[in-house]
């Protein structure tokens, strides 16, 4: 039965437009559902409406849901329409007229906002684990290669001395600013939706703190009309600081597509990472990197796709908010899949430390010889012309001594890693703290 059944049956064709592949895309919801449940009937305990008796057969009815769904056999039909009338209808079928008052005091509309939410914490957090995992691992890989040098690119030609520490470092350091960006995403969410009704609401006197400090969220989102204004707005947020962490991996990728192709041949890709031609024998194709290039194009395109839906609605809910759902866990799954996979590729990377000596040919040192002259008391611009001008009397100069010497802050000798790594140890010291603060709060609910 349908939570908007009425004394109508809906055409089977408009059933089919309307709910889309919602009962499906809901199997990522079970488990938020499950926890929202138990703390709204948790606050219509406090508040009169249910027993303390019917709050624990609730409580023992909704853990099974959750057993049920870890072994895969908590079903939800399409029938069903989404998760929230799966479980309503598992509850009423188990427990009569009991299940039929879960509901009180409550819409879809907030009800999937909640379960979106705590849907959206869980996976931050463990976005926030991966990419620290990546920036340690690009750490490390900086500290071990900081006397490699290589050539620097501007235009994609050759332009100064560089090191491979340089560019490892350069993307755990844009890796921690896209850690910023989420931090600033899971603060905007966690923010409780329940009790705001359809957006105005509830003529009952209902406890909305108790159910924030219940599902752990940070605070209630106070207006019951913003409450469904933020739908699709909050997702925004999250996709967005999603498609920076994509971008910087779909840049690292390019980035190693080329400089692994046998003109370069810096890197050396491992075999394992690399599939083949259906046709040509010796080919061993870097479709991993690839595949993240079009993956990171398809977190932005889900950006776009939100913004634009958002962009014709007035205000309360609208069912075009239907569709905010996918991209945003589609975003998730992108992001973590890639994530994990360049956690094994860059640890076992390897760097041909001769070719990239050897790509330090005799013109990247230009910029150098014309700071010899500066040094000597010649104006830099009369130092440039005189170099350019005779760029063949530019000195031969030993790279790894000239990466070296540079000693200002963030220079090729002065990365700065202690920084780096002791960022990185303050944020997964705060990610342990909140994760297992988030754990807790959800595991004593299932107390009985």
């Amino acid at each position: 039965m349908k939570l908007w059944q009425k004394d109508y049956s809906l055409n089977k064709e408009v059933e089919k437009f309307t709910v889309g592949n919602d009962y499906l895309l809901d199997k990522n919801l079970i488990k938020f559902d499950v926890y929202g449940n138990i703390a709204h009937a948790t606050m219509l305990c406090k508040i009169g409406i249910i027993s303390k008796d019917e709050l624990q057969k609730l409580k023992k009815s909704l853990i099974e849901i959750l057993e049920l769904n870890k072994k895969n056999k908590f079903e939800i039909k399409r029938d069903d329409e989404d998760v929230h009338t799966a479980i309503e209808n598992y509850l009423t079928r188990r427990l009569g007229n009991l299940g039929k008052k879960i509901h009180t005091a409550r819409s879809r509309n907030d009800q999937v906002l909640v379960d979106i939410r705590l849907y959206t914490k869980e996976n931050i957090l463990e976005v926030k684990k991966l990419a620290l995992d990546l920036a340690l691992s690009l750490a490390e890989a900086a500290e071990k290669y900081k006397k490699v040098p290589m050539p620097g690119y501007t235009h994609s030609r050759k332009a100064m001395p560089s090191s491979v520490g340089l560019y490892f470092q350069s993307f755990a350091e844009s890796i921690i600013d896209d850690l910023e960006l989420l931090n600033l995403s899971y603060e905007l969410n966690d923010q409780s939706p329940l009790g705001s009704g359809a957006g105005y609401g509830l003529p009952l006197d209902i406890d909305r703190q108790l159910v924030a400090d219940l599902l752990g969220f940070a605070k209630v989102q106070n207006n019951a009309l913003y409450v469904q204004n933020s739908r699709g707005k909050f997702e925004s947020a999250v996709i967005f600081a999603l498609s920076a962490i994509m971008n910087d991996l779909a840049r690292l990728s390019n980035d190693l597509i080329l400089f692994s192709m046998n003109e370069f041949g810096f890197f050396n890709l491992p075999d394992e990472f690399c599939t083949g031609s259906s046709i040509m024998p010796h080919k061993k194709n870097p479709d991993v990197f690839e595949l993240t290039r079009a993956k990171s194009a398809k977190v932005d395109s889900n950006l776009f796709l939100i913004k634009n839906i958002l962009l014709k609605l007035q205000s309360g809910y609208n069912r075009d908010l239907q569709l905010t759902k996918q991209p945003l866990i589609e975003s998730f799954e992108i992001t973590l899949s890639t994530l994990n996979m360049f956690n094994t590729i860059v640890n076992k990377l390897e760097v041909n430390k001769q070719k990239c000596i050897e790509s330090c040919t005799q013109e990247i040192f230009a910029t150098e010889h014309a700071y010899d002259l500066v040094k000597r008391g010649m104006p830099f611009r009369d130092a440039y012309k005189k170099v350019g001008v005779s760029l063949k009397n530019v000195p031969k100069i030993e790279p790894t001594k000239n990466i070296l010497s540079k000693k200002h802050l963030g220079a090729t000798g002065n990365l700065g890693l202690d920084k780096l790594n002791a960022k990185i140890s303050a944020l997964s010291s705060e990610l342990t703290s909140e994760t297992k603060k988030l754990s807790s709060k959800l595991d004593s609910l299932l107390k009985i």
